[in-house]
C-alpha cells in the first residue's frame, strides 16, 4: 500500500511470496490492495502533491499540456507515438487521470512501458504519416476499450516519425475515424 501511495510505477512479490506455495493468492491479494489504495479518496491528492512539473524540454512541455487538456477537455485517454519510450515515460510520470496507451514500434519497447504506472502498450510498426496516427491511435483506443467513437483522445508524437527525441506534436482527435478523415483531406 504504500509503496502505491507514493506513486510506485510496479509493484511485485519479491523472495519467499514469490517462491511460496500460494503464489496466485499472493498476487491477487497485492492487486486488491493496490486497487484499494488507488480507489482512496486521499490518493489522487498525494500523486498531485507528489507531482514535480518539469519543463526544461520541448517533450516535458508537449506530455504536461497532454495531461491539462486530457484533464480539462473530458479526453478518454493520451496516446502516445514513441520510438524510444521517452515520452509515454514522461507522460507516466505526469500521472493524468485518464489512461496512457505508449504506441511503440518495437515490442521490447512495449514490453518495457507496460512496467510504467497507468500505461497498456501496442505496437504499432512504423507509421509515415501523422493522420494515420491519429487513425490508428483511435483504433487501438476503442479496440482496447478505453474510448468509445464518440470520445475523444489526445495524440502525442513527434516528427519526423521513427526518430528518438523529437516529440513536437499534440492534437486532440476523435476517435470517429469519418471525422479525422473528414477533417483533413489527403
Amino acid at each position: 500500500a504504500t509503496a502505491s501511495y507514493e506513486g510506485a510505477d510496479a509493484i511485485m512479490l519479491s523472495a519467499e511470496a514469490a517462491a511460496g506455495s500460494y503464489p496466485v493468492q499472493a498476487v491477487t491479494m497485492m492487486n486488491s490492495v493496490a486497487e484499494e489504495v488507488e480507489g482512496d479518496e486521499t490518493y489522487r491528492a498525494i500523486i498531485e502533491a507528489s507531482r514535480k512539473i518539469k519543463r526544461d524540454t520541448v517533450a516535458d512541455a508537449i506530455v504536461h499540456a497532454a495531461r491539462e487538456l486530457a484533464e480539462t477537455a473530458n479526453v478518454a485517454a493520451i496516446c502516445c507515438f514513441t520510438h524510444s519510450g521517452t515520452t509515454a515515460s514522461l507522460v507516466s510520470r505526469e500521472r493524468p487521470t485518464v489512461p496512457i496507451i505508449a504506441l511503440p514500434p518495437f515490442p521490447e519497447t512495449a514490453r518495457r512501458l507496460s512496467l510504467s504506472w497507468g500505461m497498456p502498450c501496442a505496437t504499432t510498426g512504423t507509421v509515415a504519416r501523422f493522420k494515420m496516427a491519429v487513425v490508428k491511435a483511435a483504433r487501438i483506443a476503442r479496440e482496447m476499450g478505453l474510448a468509445a467513437v464518440d470520445d475523444q483522445i489526445v495524440v502525442t508524437a513527434g516528427v519526423p516519425f521513427n526518430v528518438s527525441g523529437t516529440t513536437n506534436i499534440l492534437r486532440v482527435a476523435p476517435c470517429d475515424e469519418s471525422l479525422i478523415f473528414s477533417a483533413e483531406p489527403g
